[in-house]
């Protein structure tokens, strides 16, 4: 291979990314028309069509694809060892894309955002919320936070937080009107926020006493998307909700919510913030590793 086919498979493989001839043109900062020269003179050398053009689309062929299925981790590689390069002058560089669930943004990231951005000027940094397990790799993200549970083994894991407790809670007010569970089993007459995953599934709660695990499918009137949403409706009367401790410390030290059940709320590991295996790390991704990992 020559140094001209390099460049080739770089404005292919952008051109594949985007769906577009001008959209990978804009990305790389050259001329549409290069872009169309660089693609049609590879095809040309190797003898074989790699992209299958319309008016309205451009796509990968069969070959084209099995062609830069091969070829990432190789441009994954050289793009590591370009930002390796750049962090020469001694500042990482860069966008990094972090996807988190938005407990973990509002919990552990924000607090921090400013800090780590005011140390690293030279870092754009884009937080993506989604509750669901997310494939870095293949929706092009640099790392991801979620709960242990949650990870492949084939990913690198670093703890971002210490233990997680469970908090079932209610205001003062919920509780002049119900009497306080004794039991998870007494979940069942109470009002209860529900909460529905991005993937359609309502969480079914979870409690752990003397290594005894128990799963109540709740009912109420109320079923959110968010954490923030049940922590608001809880503090005004809507019934109880299941939360993180982090979450509602102040709450509960200022009285405004009353705890429950807690001796069948066990502490568990909490987030992590997960990364593929790579020879060569990104420095931007380590100063985000190094900067936001428990170290308690």
């Amino acid at each position: 291979m020559n140094r001209t086919q390099l460049a080739q498979l770089a404005v292919l493989a952008a051109v594949s990314e985007h769906r577009s001839f001008r959209a990978a043109a804009k990305e790389l900062l050259i001329a549409p028309s290069a872009v169309s020269h660089a693609v049609s003179s590879l095809e040309d050398s190797l003898g074989v069509r790699l992209l299958a053009r319309t008016t309205r689309s451009v796509a990968p062929t069969e070959e084209g694809r099995l062609l830069l299925q091969r070829l990432k981790p190789a441009l994954e590689e050289i793009g590591v060892a370009l930002e390796a390069a750049r962090d020469a002058r001694g500042t990482p560089a860069g966008n990094l894309r972090i996807t988190a669930p938005r407990f973990a943004s509002d919990i552990l990231l924000a607090p921090r955002l400013g800090e780590f951005l005011g140390r690293y000027p030279d870092i754009t940094l884009e937080i993506a919320n989604e509750d669901g397990f997310m494939d870095i790799v293949k929706e092009g993200f640099d790392a991801g936070i979620r709960l242990e549970e949650s990870l492949e083994a084939d990913m690198i894991a670093v703890r971002a937080s210490p233990n997680l407790t469970t908090v079932i809670a209610a205001s003062p007010e919920y509780f002049e009107k119900y009497p306080k569970p004794q039991h998870p089993r007494d979940l069942v007459h109470h009002r209860c926020i529900k909460r529905r995953f991005t993937n359609g599934t309502i969480y079914r709660w979870e409690f752990e006493k003397d290594g005894q695990e128990l799963v109540v499918a709740v009912d109420g009137p109320l079923i959110v998307s968010e954490d923030r949403l049940a922590l608001v409706a809880a503090l005004n009367g809507a019934g109880l909700a299941y939360l993180f401790d982090l979450r509602v410390e102040t709450e509960l030290a200022g009285g405004k919510l009353v705890r429950v059940l807690e001796d069948w709320c066990a502490p568990y590991p909490g987030p992590f913030i997960y990364y593929p295996s790579r020879r060569q790390m990104r420095p931007a991704l380590r100063a985000f590793v190094d900067f936001f990992k428990y170290s308690g």
